[in-house]
Parts: structure tokens; sequence; C-alpha cells
């Protein structure tokens, strides 16, 4: 990560990783394939953490806004290590057929975790939820946090304040909008929804 940081990810090289590691580079390729092999270990640890520095709150919270915002601050607390390697990686990460996109396929692992840390924020909430959301919201949560880690890359303020203030402000939104999911009159946005989740699945 330091030469990621100080190089830049492209001219940082495995054989420049094995002699900071001070390993041959055979040995160093014997562990990981690629710089994508090691991205991807990053992306695992980094998810294991995130729900490490969750578990206090999920523990702790019932109310789903609270756990939410938790999980969301926590995720936030991690990264911020990484922020002034950031927005050098987020220029690979967002191509859309780099293998270190948060959508590829090479990164289904950390995302399904991912995925399933915000299904604990919902399942052991008090929220009542339409039942055809219920199955889809933890995804579309993961979706939101991705926005969230979006605008925490580009965002230049102290400390990332205004990421923190984007997190405050943007949780009882949702909070209330999973609320107004269960009325009848919604139910017809809540199916147009989880057709749309559906269409762009597959």
């Amino acid at each position: 990560m330091r030469l990621f940081r100080e190089r830049g990810y492209a001219r940082t090289t495995m054989r420049a990783i094995a002699q900071e590691a001070g390993v041959a580079v055979g040995n160093a390729y014997y562990y990981f394939g690629s710089k994508e092999h090691l991205i991807q270990e990053f992306y695992a640890d980094t998810q294991r953490e995130h729900r490490l520095v969750a578990a206090p709150a999920l523990a702790r919270e019932r109310d789903f806004a609270a756990r939410l915002a938790a999980v969301l601050h926590a995720g936030v607390d991690v990264l911020t290590p990484y922020h002034s390697f950031a927005a050098a990686f987020f220029k690979t990460a967002a191509e859309p057929t780099s293998p270190l996109s948060p959508f590829s396929a090479e990164s289904s692992g950390p995302r399904d975790a991912s995925v399933a840390l915000f299904r604990e924020v919902l399942e052991g909430s008090a929220a009542r939820v339409d039942d055809e959301l219920r199955e889809q919201l933890p995804e579309l949560l993961w979706l939101g946090y991705m926005g969230v880690v979006l605008y925490w890359v580009h965002d230049r303020s102290p400390g990332q304040a205004k990421t923190r203030q984007l997190i405050d402000g943007a949780v009882p939104l949702v909070d209330r909008l999973v609320g107004l999911s269960r009325l009848r009159v919604l139910r017809p946005v809540t199916r147009q929804v989880v057709t749309l989740i559906h269409t762009l699945r597959h």
C-alpha cells in the first residue's frame, strides 16, 4: 500500500513490491499472481476490518438508522488511512473492464461480504420493510455505500468532514423511505424498484 501511495498503482511493479518485502520475485508471484491479486486481498482485509469495527454498534443498536449510520461511518474509518492513495487508485478501479472494479467478477468475494454486512444491518433491526424490498435492500444499501466511498475519494475537506455530513444527512432519508415502503400507496413504486434491480442484475 505504501508503494502504491508513493508511486501510483500503474508504476508499482511486482519486482518493487518483492524487493520492499525482502523476498524473491518468484516467491512474491507464488503467493500473489499479480498486482490485481494483491488489491483483491486488500479488499478482503478491508472488508473483514469493516465488519470488526462495526460489530459493537450492531450488537448494541436495534434502530435501523443507527445501525446503518454506524456501518457507513465504520467503513470510512477503515478507509481513512488510504485516502491519499485512493484517488490515484480509483482511476484504475473505475475502468469498466478492470478486475479491480467493485462490480467485477474478480471482486465478488469482498462485494458479497459487504452486501452481507448490510443484510445484517437490516435483519438485526426493528425496521418493518415491504417483503419484496427486504430481499433487495441489502444490495441497494451497498450501492449507496459505493456512492459514499466515491464521494469520500474526492472529498478534500479537512478529515473528509463533508463525507461524514453526507452520511448523517442521507441516513434519516433512507430510514424514512424504508419505513414508507410498506404503505399501500407506495407499493407500485417498490415493485418498480425491485423489477429494475432484477433487470440490471440479469
